[in-house]
């Protein structure tokens, strides 16, 4: 269910996740903060969702990757300290441990996403040899 979810999430995006992205562990959380951030960019929402506050987090290896990260008004200067407030807003008992759990699911997509793009700009594994 969760995998039909996440798949209708980033078939919904504009601009899409590119092809290799959609199976990627994290995939469907960074997908939802893109089209957050999508509409706070167009006015559609006013205020930073988690989702979108984590990809601000790792909007820098994101870009590098070859993902379009919107440009939404009032990025904040410290999005790893927007992002633990905007937590802690919601679940102030365990704030600390629901960071920490969307820092990993964040660079296990950045890793993963990384490795990906890295084979395909070389045609194969990353090594030379056809996938």
């Amino acid at each position: 269910m969760r995998a039909r979810q996440a798949e209708f999430a980033i078939k919904e995006l504009n601009p899409p996740l590119p092809p290799l992205c959609g199976d990627l562990p994290g995939a469907d959380i960074v997908a939802a903060g893109l089209r957050a951030l999508a509409d706070l960019a167009s006015g559609k929402r006013r205020e930073f969702t988690v989702e979108a506050l984590l990809v601000a987090v790792g909007a820098r290896r994101l870009r590098a990757a070859g993902l379009e990260i919107p440009a939404a008004p009032g990025w904040p200067e410290t999005p790893e300290l927007a992002l633990y407030a905007a937590i802690r807003a919601i679940h102030p008992q365990d704030a600390h441990s629901r960071y920490n759990a969307l820092i990993r699911r964040l660079v296990s997509f950045e890793r993963v996403l990384e490795q990906r793009t890295s084979r395909s700009a070389l045609g194969g594994r990353g090594d030379g040899k056809p996938l």
